[in-house]
Formats: structure tokens, C-alpha cells, sequence
């Protein structure tokens, strides 16, 4: 059997069996597709701990992130293994391969003031009534105020959201599902969207669906749609040439942590696994904290 013909017998496994979500499906597909090329589709049994290292050493002459690398290495750990136990190989050559160290790269945030500005003005936007602006004011609102991710954001159906509550129940990672709260202003801008957009936006469509949001044509709205949203209006805030959704996220957290919240609380708001996950952004408040401190107090 051929790296590929395993490869694409693997990613029906993880999706069917071990039920990952699309993305991470999606990821390790594109891992394993790069690997088959790297080994010109060799056979399977031909695969070595030699050229799993090559085509690593490939990717960091490629300059891609340690972070990708890791996933990278995940991917083809998981991959053998499984291989290995399905007797498709008879020793698994992953075994002994090394994944490169992550740096700590603290994420974008954005200062609470200039959230303020920016949603006031997203807002102000959606006066006129446009349908598009005021799904766009919602988006923003609903990322920020709940701390979810791009992917919750999109699965979220109508009856997903409680406005009576503030809360929206969401399908986070692994297929978890867990309720998040948001606030006064994402509650208002969902409600207006709901009474004032969503109506026209399913009109034009045949097939209207059960998403929360939708695009121009009537269709579920899909996770590209949003990052060009919020990159066009977080990057000049930000600063950064590259911004996505997950800014928000970043910037909800810190600004939680910053105003007193429980770490705990948030790592549930934010549905991480792991305590440790949640951390960085305690990190992102030292480092706040003390680059005030440098510049207010005269024995700094």
C-alpha cells in the first residue's frame, strides 16, 4: 500500500471512528498529502525514521512555524501508529521522531479601549439597517463577548442562542459541547440581526438551513467569510499584517484575566482542555502589567 492510499484510509478513520473535527481532519490530511509527495509515494513499508526526518528537516528549510512542524509531527506519530496497529507496517518508524520544541509566542491582543472604538463603530455602521452590516455587527459582538471560536461560531444554529440567558450553547473541540455566556451589547446587536437581517439574507436563498449566520447569498456562513470580516476591521487596531477571529478570543481573555476573573472561569468560557492552554494569557497580563509599571512608577 502507497503513502496516499494509507493516508486517505487514516483521515476516514479519524473522522468516522475517532470523530475529529473537519479541521483537524483537514490538517492532517494536508500533512500526510506533503509527506506522500516528500517520499514520492512510496510504499508504505518503504517509509523509514531517515525520511520522516528528511521531510521535517524540509519543512524547517521551508520555513514553516515550530508550531506547524509540531502538528506536522503529531500527524505522522498518530499516522503510524495506526498503521502499525492496523499490520500495515510491522514496526512503526515514528516512534523515535522528535517534534521541535514550541516557542511561546504570545497572541494579538487588542486594548479594551480600542474594542470599545471598534464595535461602537461596527455598530454605528448597522444604523442604516443594511442586513450585512448588522450580521457583521453581531459576528463581531458575539466573538469578542463570548471568547468562542470561528468554527463554534459558524456551527451555531438559532436555537443555539438563549437572548433571555446572554448564553449560546456551542460545539467546541472534540465535539464538547458547553454553554458560554456573552453580554449586554453582543445580546442586542444578535437580537437586531435576527429581527432585522437574518429574514432578508434566508430570502434569498432556496435552502435557508438552520445557521445562525448567514452570507450575502442566503447560505450558511463559512469561517473564510469571517476572518476577511475581522481582518479588515481588527488588523489597522492591532497592528499585525495577519489577524484573524482568533484575535478576539485572545483579546477576551485577556481582558477577562485583566478584570479580575477566575483562570479557571475562563478556561471553561474558552473550552480548553488543559489549565496550562489558558495560562498564556496570564502572561499577556504580566507583561502588561509591567510594561505600565516601567512607565509609571520613578523607581522602575
Amino acid at each position: 500500500m502507497r503513502v496516499s492510499e494509507a493516508a486517505a484510509a487514516f483521515t476516514v478513520h479519524l473522522s468516522q471512528v475517532r470523530r475529529l473535527s473537519p479541521a483537524t481532519v483537514r490538517a492532517y490530511r494536508s500533512d500526510l498529502a506533503d509527506l506522500a509527495a516528500s517520499t514520492q509515494d512510496a510504499a508504505l513499508v518503504e517509509v523509514d525514521l531517515e525520511a520522516l526526518r528528511e521531510w521535517l528537516w524540509r519543512a524547517t528549510q521551508r520555513g514553516d512555524a515550530r508550531s506547524t512542524l509540531a502538528r506536522r509531527t503529531a500527524a505522522v506519530r498518530s499516522f503510524f501508529a495506526w498503521a502499525t496497529e492496523s499490520a500495515l507496517v510491522p514496526a512503526d518508524p515514528a516512534l523515535r521522531l522528535v517534534a521541535p520544541k514550541r516557542g511561546r509566542t504570545l497572541p494579538a491582543v487588542a486594548s479594551a479601549d480600542a474594542m470599545r472604538v471598534l464595535l461602537d463603530e461596527a455598530r454605528d455602521a448597522a444604523l442604516d439597517g443594511d442586513p450585512l452590516r448588522l450580521r457583521d455587527s453581531a459576528i463581531l459582538e458575539l466573538l469578542y463577548g463570548s471568547g468562542m471560536r470561528v468554527s463554534e461560531l459558524c456551527g451555531l444554529a438559532v436555537d443555539d442562542i438563549d437572548l433571555d440567558r446572554g448564553t449560546a450553547r456551542v460545539l467546541g473541540k472534540g465535539g464538547k459541547e458547553r454553554v458560554v455566556p456573552f453580554g449586554a451589547p453582543a445580546r442586542d446587536a444578535v437580537a437586531s440581526y435576527l429581527r432585522r437581517a437574518r429574514p432578508v439574507l434566508v430570502a434569498r436563498t432556496d435552502r435557508p438551513g438552520p445557521g445562525l449566520f448567514r452570507g450575502s447569498r442566503g447560505g450558511a456562513l463559512g469561517p473564510r467569510a469571517v476572518y476577511e470580516l475581522v481582518a479588515r476591521v481588527l488588523a489597522p487596531v492591532i497592528g499585525a499584517e495577519t489577524v484573524g477571529p482568533h484575535a478576539l478570543r485572545h483579546s477576551a481573555a485577556t481582558h477577562l484575566l485583566d478584570g479580575g476573573a477566575d483562570l479557571r472561569a475562563v478556561q471553561e468560557i474558552l473550552g480548553h482542555a488543559s489549565l496550562g492552554t489558558t495560562q498564556i494569557y496570564t502572561h499577556v497580563s504580566a507583561e502588561r502589567l509591567t510594561a505600565t509599571y516601567r512607565l509609571a512608577h520613578p523607581r522602575a
